[in-house]
Order: C-alpha cells, then sequence, then structure tokens
C-alpha cells in the first residue's frame, strides 16, 4: 500500500534540527519516540518565536491531547532534519499542527506528523479562547492538505 506524502509546499514555516549520536537506535536509524521530541520542539519553538507565546512564563499553555505520526523512511544522526510546520485546524482553544520531517534538499517528507494543543488557563488548567494574537499567528501558518 502506497501512502501519499506530503511535500514541501504544504507547509508555511520552516526550521533545521540537529540529530544527535543518542537518537539512534540498535537498527541504525531514528528511534520512533525522538520524531515526537522534534515535533514538540518545532511547535513550541514556533509558539515562542514566531507567534510571540511567552513559553514558559505566560498565563497561557499548551497541553497536548493528540499525536500521530507517519513514517516513509528512516531518518537518523549524524543527518540534520528539516522541519515544516503549519495549522490544519485552528478551533475556539485548540490548534492542530501538521509536521513534515524532511531530509536537506527532499521534497517529500520522511515522516509527518499531527499534534493537537489545547490552549488553558496556567493556573487553574481549564480551556480559555485563543487570545487574538495566537488566532492571527495561527491562521497565518494554515494550509488545506484536502
Amino acid at each position: 500500500m502506497s501512502r501519499k506524502r506530503t511535500t514541501r509546499d504544504q507547509y508555511a514555516s520552516f526550521g533545521v534540527l540537529t540529530t544527535r549520536w543518542h537518537d539512534n537506535d540498535v537498527y541504525g536509524h531514528m528511534n520512533n519516540v525522538v520524531y515526537y521530541a522534534l515535533f514538540d520542539t518545532v511547535v513550541n519553538r514556533w509558539l515562542k518565536l514566531e507567534a510571540g507565546l511567552p513559553v514558559p512564563e505566560g498565563d497561557l499553555i499548551g497541553l497536548v491531547v493528540q499525536t500521530a505520526c507517519t513514517y516513509h523512511e528512516s531518518l537518523g544522526w549524524p543527518e540534520p532534519v528539516e522541519a515544516g510546520l503549519c495549522t490544519e485546524r485552528v478551533g475556539r482553544s485548540s490548534i492542530t499542527y501538521r509536521v513534515g520531517l524532511f531530509r536537506p534538499d527532499a521534497d517529500r517528507a520522511a515522516a509527518e506528523g499531527h499534534f493537537t494543543h489545547v490552549y488553558v488557563d496556567a493556573e487553574t488548567r481549564r480551556p480559555v479562547p485563543l487570545p487574538d494574537f495566537l488566532r492571527r499567528a495561527a491562521d497565518a501558518i494554515w494550509r488545506d492538505h484536502g
């Protein structure tokens, strides 16, 4: 069964992440849990540096309520990973992100994931509506994946 892969043009924001020696498992490729750590890193880096969310000192925090990953080909140390990010859904108090992990200069994703944050009050941990600045930032990187 062939799985359709996303391509670079389906992502709005990119950053380079480094792989580390201990990211590889005994089979010589990056362990599956590392993919999830990379997803978390790219989303939170975007939140802090691009969206302007004061991580970790703000009144609003994103709690992960769902993640998923589709693996198309192995990644691993020592090559860097180029991570593409976009939003798939912007709700009242949640955002679903799509992350594509690419080999340098590759057009098709080696792995792609979904990552949903529900935004909550930092003290009460109860969902709150997305603030305007975060909604605007999320809308700016929205992509339709049909």
